[in-house]
């Protein structure tokens, strides 16, 4: 692949203000966040009105954009107010509206003609035709149903017009279900996955039952706990950015609305690191390894390349449906002065162990503190104090928002 000559934007998760704050300043091109109606997330906070306002502000003083979720199905006793909420997120800032419904689609084509619209995966376009048809309709861009291989993409892209944005999902949680369109988490607990409300029972334990045979459970395979069997591997793209970029797609995007502030800086962070390189080392791409690893020092499931170079055997893992983590947060830098840091602490840690500090757009720095002091300034031998303010010794300056952590 020759030089790329547009770099592909990084689009990070927004669940709340801090979350947005981490994916400005770990490097994100653009954020995607809900408001607290018709967006496909109700577990992390969203974005009141005034939020939104703020968060547009925010994002626009550091060149990033933002995209509002407005990709639920409205009942008819909803979409009555979705054109007052839209016209107020539009007076906010937003510089899209991601959406599924054609009803959607029309009231805001008439409230707000000039507002960039984005059609939603959940509208699970795998063809041509559909993205032409939504571009026809006045869409900006498509995100593409997950379910698609890297040559289904390369045929999309040939077939469409240029103007027409494709973006696709490069890392986090994968659906069991096509496009995000699962019922089973209403059928069993009466929580509607299509707004926003998902259990997720396709992470859940489950075993085979006989119908004449209540109460007698048997594993589906050999595990006294049962078995995942509809529990998906987590998407992680990070090392084939380049056969994406090849294949015309011009967003990367990051899932986790619902996923820490941490997780949104580091994930952010390595996405940011490696399209970056992507577009400079574009004929002969080959990821450092330590911008690879920086992937696994979040709270993951097994990662997989999801369906974009086929469908793959090792897309499920039936062992447990639990998380892979290795590393806390045990402090953020807020201030850097004469040689030292001044912190807050977020999780306990001791004088001399070995951390790491993750920096914005650079490889992780390795440092032991030799001292502590608490915010009296007495030496103390360890940080166990929630949120409690310290300093330590290091040389240079840090920016603001810089993470100390701690390998568990």
């Amino acid at each position: 692949m020759s030089k790329l000559l547009t770099k592909p934007e990084v689009l990070a998760p927004a669940g709340d203000i801090e979350r947005l704050r981490a994916a400005i300043l770990f490097g994100a091109d653009a954020v995607y966040l809900g408001g607290r109606s018709y967006g496909m997330r109700q577990g992390p906070s969203n974005f009141t009105q005034e939020e939104l306002s703020i968060g547009c502000e925010l994002a626009h003083k550091s060149g990033v954009k933002v995209y509002l979720t407005c990709n639920t199905l409205p009942t008819n006793r909803e979409i009555d107010g979705f054109e007052e909420f839209i016209k107020s997120a539009y007076a906010a800032g937003i510089d899209a509206a991601i959406v599924n419904d054609i009803g959607v689609m029309s009231i805001i084509k008439r409230a707000c003609p000039e507002l960039e619209l984005h059609i939603s995966t959940q509208a699970g376009i795998v063809n041509y035709a559909s993205a032409r048809e939504f571009y026809s309709m006045g869409a900006k861009r498509v995100v593409l149903a997950r379910e698609l291989s890297i040559e289904d993409i390369h045929e999309i892209r040939a077939k469409t017009p240029k103007e027409l944005d494709i973006e696709c999902f490069v890392h986090g949680a994968m659906c069991v279900s096509f496009s995000g369109r699962c019922l089973l988490s209403q059928y069993l607990i009466g929580r509607d996955a299509n707004r926003g409300e998902c259990a997720q029972p396709c992470r859940w334990s489950y075993s085979l039952v006989e119908e004449k045979r209540p109460g007698e459970y048997y594993p589906v395979v050999e595990d006294d706990r049962g078995t995942y069997i509809l529990n998906a591997k987590d998407l992680c793209m990070i090392g084939y950015l380049d056969k994406l970029a090849s294949a015309g797609v011009n967003s990367f995007k990051i899932e986790g609305r619902a996923k820490s502030a941490y997780y949104v800086s580091v994930v952010t962070n390595a996405y940011r690191l490696a399209t970056d390189y992507l577009f400079e080392n574009a004929d002969s791409f080959i990821l450092p390894e330590w911008i690879k690893e920086e992937v696994m020092k979040v709270s993951h499931r097994e990662y997989s390349t999801g369906f974009y170079f086929g469908r793959q055997d090792n897309s499920q893992y039936y062992k447990t449906s639990g998380y892979v983590r290795d590393y806390d947060v045990v402090a953020v830098v807020d201030s850097w002065s004469e040689g030292r840091l001044y912190c807050t602490q977020r999780n306990r840690f001791y004088k001399n162990d070995l951390l790491e500090i993750l920096v914005p757009g650079k490889e992780p720095i390795s440092y032991s503190a030799c001292e502590i002091l608490n915010e009296t300034g007495e030496a103390v031998e360890v940080a166990n104090i929630a949120t409690m303010k310290l300093s330590m010794p290091y040389p240079t300056p840090l920016p603001e928002g810089s993470i100390i952590r701690k390998r568990i």
